[in-house]
Formats: structure tokens, C-alpha cells, sequence
């Protein structure tokens, strides 16, 4: 027979909670404030990223055998299509390779430094969050890959964010539709510049405190100005789908579709500048990725 005793002396479960309540707290301060848990971030990213690599590999499988059993008419016909966009894309570099001698040699006039290309580094895209709190993305490349903090992010059609922090093997990078997110741009048309920030939505960003009399138009391309030294200037961001003219607002509504393909892309591009990057550029893209985080 077990007698069981009229007192307990284990603590209440109120007590628990209320303990777990305080712990909580003070390790969410050390965390936002302080930021004493970034190493152990990087060390638990990773610690994940052999998971995120494993489950990679059904999609990379599949891909491996739908490419594999590809039927060798449509192998030709495909073959003969690249021929062709090859020859267009070489008549279109020509030009392009002559008019950067000429920039070169005005350039030169004028004094100017000029570097002719940036130097990238492929990645792949590991993991996707489009959720509109979040809008990141994880690529295979890590710190001991030469990312840093602040570094520029592209696909083939234009940019699609910045790297907000680093582990090992692999980074997380904040893409331009978070609504955290600001980018300077400047219209490739006239050069007037605006600020781009992210609405949350897929591909969708907007133009922020651009008056009524602004001289933009739907269809304008916006690149990339270069200010601030975190993009390198004439990447393309996006096109000017819509704008509005709210009455009784001092700014319009301008809405841009992002020239990057934001939920498409596999593949992206790391731009390694050869200028260093401000020191205080690299606390606020910790700041945004603690508060992605969140």
C-alpha cells in the first residue's frame, strides 16, 4: 500500500510557468538587444544545413531524371533555338562591348575611375520562406565561401536582395518584397531618384514619398543608384506597373513588378565588390535579420 504525502514539495505549476515566463524574456532581451546569441545562430545554422542540403535532393533528383529522359528531337530543337539567341546575344555584346570603350574613354577625359565588370559568385537556393513577415531565402554559400554580411544578391533578370547573416555553409538573404527592406534607385529614363521598399507580396514592391509633379511613368526601369555603397549601381530592380494619385496625400502611389524572379529563381548571383563595405552598414542588416528572425 503506498501512502502518498499531504504536502508536495515539488514546486506549483504556476511557479514553472511563470519561472519559464521570466527566462523567456530575458533571454529574448540578451537576444534583440545585445545580440549575444549570434554565434550560437551561425553554429546552429551549421548544424542544420546538412538537413537543408538532404532535403534539397528529391527536387534535384527529379530534376536529374526529367532532364535525363529528355526526347532527343526536343534535345535538337532546343540546340538549334540556342544557336540562334546566341548569335542575337553576340551581335547585342558587340555593341555593348563598344559602347563601354567609348563610356571608358569619356571616362578617362573626364578623370573618372572605371571598373568594366563586378566579380560574382554562384549559389544555390537551399531553402524558400515567402512568408510576408519573412520574404528570405538560404543559399549554399557560407562565410567560409567568402560571404559577408550587406552583400548583394542577383538573379539573371536583376536584383533580388542582400545577405542579413552568414554561418558556415550556407546564409540567409531578405529579399527586396520584405516589408523591411529599402533599396535607392534612381529612373533609368531621366535618373530621378526614389526609394524602393517591399510590400509583402510576391514580386511586388512599391515607390515611397515621390510627390505628385514626379516625372515617372508606367513602364520606367528602375537600376540600381548606388547610393550608400551597399548595391553597385545600374542593376535593374524592377519596372513602374501602376501609379496613383491619392486626393488629399502629398505623395503618390507608385507600384513596381520586381525585375528579379523572386519565387523562381534557383540560382543566384553574389556581387564581390572590390570597394569594402561601410562599418556601418553591417549592424543594420543585423538588425533587419534579428528582426526577420522574430
Amino acid at each position: 500500500m503506498i501512502i502518498k504525502p499531504l504536502f508536495s514539495n515539488d514546486p506549483s505549476l504556476n511557479l514553472r510557468l511563470l519561472l519559464a515566463l521570466i527566462a523567456s524574456t530575458v533571454l529574448f532581451f540578451l537576444d534583440t538587444r545585445l545580440n549575444s546569441f549570434a554565434s550560437v545562430r551561425s553554429n546552429l545554422s551549421a548544424a542544420v544545413y546538412p538537413i537543408q542540403a538532404a532535403a534539397s535532393l528529391p527536387r534535384n533528383a527529379v530534376d536529374w531524371f526529367s532532364d535525363f529522359f529528355v526526347g532527343r528531337q526536343e534535345l535538337k530543337e532546343k540546340n538549334a533555338e540556342l544557336e540562334v539567341t546566341n548569335l542575337l546575344n553576340n551581335q547585342r555584346l558587340q555593341k555593348l562591348e563598344d559602347l563601354e570603350r567609348e563610356n571608358l574613354r569619356l571616362r578617362e577625359l573626364l578623370g573618372s575611375s572605371f571598373r568594366l565588370r563586378d566579380r560574382v559568385k554562384v549559389a544555390e537556393i537551399l531553402t524558400i520562406d515567402l512568408d510576408p513577415f519573412s520574404q528570405q531565402v538560404v543559399i549554399n554559400k557560407g562565410e567560409r565561401d567568402g560571404v559577408h554580411v550587406g552583400q548583394a544578391v542577383l538573379d539573371a533578370q536583376g536584383v533580388m536582395g542582400q545577405v542579413v547573416r552568414v554561418s558556415a555553409f550556407s546564409s540567409y538573404v531578405v529579399l527586396l518584397t520584405n516589408p523591411n527592406h529599402a533599396i535607392p534607385v534612381q529612373v533609368n529614363r531621366n535618373g530621378l531618384r526614389a526609394i524602393v521598399t517591399g510590400k509583402g507580396l510576391a514580386e511586388s514592391l512599391g515607390v515611397d514619398y515621390l510627390p505628385h509633379n514626379a516625372d515617372i511613368r508606367v513602364g520606367d526601369l528602375l537600376v540600381t543608384s548606388g547610393l550608400g555603397g551597399r548595391f553597385p549601381s545600374g542593376y535593374p530592380v524592377g519596372i513602374v506597373e501602376s501609379i496613383a494619385y491619392p486626393q488629399g496625400k502629398a505623395f503618390s502611389e507608385v507600384r513596381v513588378k520586381s525585375s528579379a524572379h523572386l519565387s523562381t529563381s534557383r540560382e543566384v548571383l553574389l556581387v564581390l565588390n572590390a570597394t569594402n563595405i561601410d562599418a556601418e552598414i553591417a549592424p543594420s542588416a543585423n538588425k533587419l535579420g534579428d528582426e526577420i528572425d522574430q
